[in-house]
């Protein structure tokens, strides 16, 4: 989820009592009778977003009740929080660590419909295997993974390698450690950082 507020609001106390919000248009989260919600700024996860064109400082939130200005008990960070909390006191571990590792796909285009008289999805790749015959303008290099063999290709079978790099390096600048990055098993794009 995602919220902007103005510089100009920007003060100790946003820090201290948090900003109200409506947690009913959260799916899952609160019944709309019962929807106010507090974001609670974490001024130690502050980093420059890379994407917007205006100056912007992100800043991860706890979210909290505000009848008793704890943790919310659906808040994936209170969540997190929580369960480091008792493996602490439990005695199994000082620390958990968490090693998310993202596996997507980088298509070239995306289509679908879901109609009272149709329904259908279809993806397009250049690089997947069912594009060998395909016309291209300038050609068709026929550099393609094949069904399942997408693991490890170096370029220019992985045409994706420059773009995953670039991920990197802006995962990178705003504080997020990466061990690796390659292209995976299925053909048409599938990635892991």
């Amino acid at each position: 989820q995602h919220i902007t507020f103005p510089a100009s609001i920007i003060e100790p106390a946003l820090f201290e009592e948090g900003k109200m919000f409506d947690g009913s248009s959260i799916a899952g989260w609160k019944g709309i009778n019962e929807s106010d919600m507090v974001l609670l700024p974490d001024a130690g996860t502050a980093y420059l977003d890379p994407f917007f064109a205006d100056p912007t400082i992100v800043l991860t939130c706890d979210i909290l009740d505000p009848a008793t200005m704890q943790s919310y008990e659906r808040d994936p960070r209170g969540i997190a929080k929580r369960a480091e909390a008792y493996l602490k006191s439990s005695g199994t571990a000082d620390q958990a660590f968490f090693g998310p590792e993202p596996e997507f796909f980088i298509f070239d285009s995306v289509r679908f419909a879901n109609d009272m008289g149709h329904t259908f999805f279809q993806v397009g790749s250049e690089e997947a295997a069912w594009n060998t015959g395909a016309k291209y303008d300038g050609g068709n290099s026929g550099y393609r993974p094949g069904v399942k063999g997408g693991y490890f290709p170096v370029p220019p079978t992985d045409t994706l390698h420059d773009l995953r790099a670039e991920m990197i390096k802006t995962l990178e600048q705003v504080g997020i450690e990466t061990e690796v990055h390659h292209h995976e098993v299925a053909t048409a794009g599938q990635c892991e950082i």
